[in-house]
């Protein structure tokens, strides 16, 4: 038996890109500060924090984490994103600390990433962004 080799489906991941983006502008008001970093606080036990981590013309890094109270560092996500601001696009460059991700995995393969694993770390981000904007939440901001 011949297995097929996966082939990413382009325009949804150009639209899950393109709606992070989206969601990232309305969070984010200033994006083109370097030092800058936002929270959003959902309660007393959880919040997103938002760091710019490098900013240009034509992009900016930031770096997306959850914090929960009671919970170790390294069990709470974190995904550094690359925004694209001539092409209106947002990419997730690493997450939970494994860079450079593939656009697509043989599979099975030794670290047991999913076959469309760049996909779906950037339909994660969007779930995130989405419910940061549907929580309304408190938003506080520092150098």
């Amino acid at each position: 038996m011949i297995k097929k080799k996966y082939v990413p489906h382009l325009p949804s991941i150009l639209a899950t890109c393109e709606n992070n983006y989206a969601c990232l502008m309305k969070l984010l008001p200033d994006c083109d500060t370097e030092d800058l970093s936002y929270r959003f606080v959902i309660n007393e036990e959880l919040e997103y924090k938002i760091s710019i981590l490098d900013s240009s013309r034509y992009t900016s890094t930031l770096e997306m984490s959850q914090v929960q109270k009671n919970t170790p560092k390294f069990l709470c996500p974190v995904m550094e994103i690359r925004l694209y601001h001539d092409a209106k696009m947002a990419e997730v460059l690493a997450s939970q600390r494994m860079a450079k991700l593939k656009p697509s995995y043989d599979y099975p393969n030794l670290k047991m990433h999913q076959r469309n694993e760049k996909q779906m770390v950037n339909v994660f981000l969007a779930e995130w962004l989405h419910f940061c904007l549907q929580q309304q939440v408190k938003q506080t901001s520092s150098i």
